[in-house]
């Protein structure tokens, strides 16, 4: 999201013919891994900026810079020797430069780094280095200018981006002859002290070098050629999406589908420039499209976007006969969860009975209180209290217009021997939530993916 304080440049522009490249840490892990990289990049002409990721683990048995960067820092802020955990991001930086056979640059801007821990830095001062010293390495290798975030990258003081960015950085990078390379992860507060962003953070930065450059698309590189309808470790060999638009990823994402954060896609989002997730390590596949609308042929091809799920939730349901003559029934009722500061995520209703849906954590230890109190507050006739329920999303923009939806889901879940605890649908007709008892989650979603997609063709 953007915090306004300031005018857009690019809203409305007209866009440049750039590609925004930002490559995560699996694709930065090691010398080998950026050989791939630089050659993704060097394939299209269009790629003029580059945001890369610190470097991540090269296998199981790794340890990711950034975690090692912030063994330093505390090691450092308690007054104890970090020399071990950072000899290991040493030997890490040093040994990419070698076998990339790059001019010895790496080593003074270590040593300057451990004389800033020693002197005393902050956390994300300390974190941000990982994708800075892989910045420098890429835009050597790259032959590319190096843009400090922290110049040009505002943070306000609810972690999102202020909008006198666009225009700051916008400019930094106007000569679309040039090739730049722009670290991920982090940038400056109001106040001029580097700040890092909260979740995503490289996804974001991409997705801010995207929007200040107006850029024509934002790829985003990784180690998954796209994203899948469903969570493979339920469904054999899920169905790839290859178009997906920003409304339905918000949808699946909020439902625990692992795909880019919303923080990540809103500045491109508000643009509506494409985002395209791509896999570094098979650069021929054309992996994932988001973008604002569904292409015809998308349209025509497809009645969901994806099935996405978690089990984590709880539900507390209320009986009252007349509950719908009562005003401000449904007001008192949530008012008992914010007097606890339990947020809320669904709330189900029919003519005599309604139910809170909340993250079973927030319950921990106190599921009595609330039922005390809601049985004082509220009069009810029954009160229900189910401890573990799974919701799972059916997502598509074409299924308020697409008949017999609703059938099928319910359908395939009766044939599968499912029993359905709730119903719920936004008034956006974007998704159907069913509920289910947990144990029935992995065989829910494994029927109603297959009532929506043909395995002969996910696996071809």
């Amino acid at each position: 999201m953007t915090q306004n304080n300031g005018s857009d440049p690019q809203q409305g522009a007209v866009r440049s013919n750039r590609i925004v490249c930002k490559f995560g840490g699996s694709s930065l892990a090691s010398a080998e891994q950026i050989r791939k990289v630089q050659a993704i990049v060097n394939a299209d002409e269009r790629r003029r900026i580059i945001v890369p990721s610190a470097p991540g683990k090269r296998d199981a048995g790794d340890t990711k810079i950034t975690d090692l960067l912030y063994l330093c820092h505390h090691a450092a802020s308690v007054g104890t020797d970090f020399s071990e955990p950072f000899e290991m991001i040493s030997r890490r930086f040093t040994g990419i430069e070698q076998e990339l056979r790059l001019p010895a640059v790496i080593g003074p801007h270590l040593e300057l780094f451990h004389e800033e821990l020693t002197r005393g830095v902050t956390a994300d001062f300390a974190a941000s280095r990982g994708e800075h010293f892989s910045g420098l390495l890429l835009a050597a290798l790259l032959e590319a200018d190096f843009v400090e975030p922290a110049d040009y990258i505002v943070i306000g003081a609810n972690g999102l981006v202020d909008a006198r960015t666009w225009a700051l950085l916008g400019e930094r990078l106007a000569d679309v002859e040039r090739r730049y390379v722009i670290p991920g992860f982090y940038g400056r507060d109001v106040d001029g002290q580097l700040r890092t962003f909260s979740r995503g953070g490289s996804d974001v930065s991409g997705a801010v070098a995207a929007r200040a450059a107006n850029a024509m698309l934002y790829e985003n590189w990784t180690d998954v050629s796209g994203l899948l309808m469903a969570d493979p470790r339920i469904v054999d060999q899920p169905k790839p999406m290859e178009e997906v638009t920003y409304s339905e990823i918000r949808e699946l994402s909020y439902m625990g589908a692992s795909v880019l954060h919303e923080e990540a896609m809103a500045p491109v989002r508000e643009v509506g420039i494409p985002v395209n997730i791509r896999n570094t390590n098979a650069p021929q596949h054309p992996g994932t499209r988001i973008v604002a609308e569904l292409s015809a042929e998308e349209v025509a091809s497809t009645q969901i976007a994806g099935v996405a799920g978690k089990t984590s939730f709880a539900m507390i349901t209320i009986g009252k006969n007349l509950m719908n003559r009562e005003v401000g029934f449904v007001y008192r009722l949530l008012g008992v969860f914010e007097h606890h500061g339990i947020p809320f995520e669904h709330c189900p209703s029919s003519i005599d009975s309604v139910s809170v849906i909340v993250e079973a954590k927030w319950l921990e230890g106190r599921v009595e209180q609330v039922l005390d109190e809601i049985r004082r507050t509220m009069e009810p006739d029954e009160i229900d209290y189910v401890p573990g329920i799974a919701l799972i999303a059916i997502v598509g923009e074409e299924m308020a217009r697409t008949p017999g939806i609703a059938a099928r889901v319910f359908a395939a879940l009766a044939a599968a021997g499912v029993n359905v605890r709730l119903i719920n649908q936004g008034a956006s007709e974007l998704n159907i939530i069913v509920g289910v008892a947990p144990e029935d989650y992995p065989a829910a979603v494994r029927a109603i993916y297959g009532a929506f997609v043909d395995r002969r063709a996910a696996a071809t």
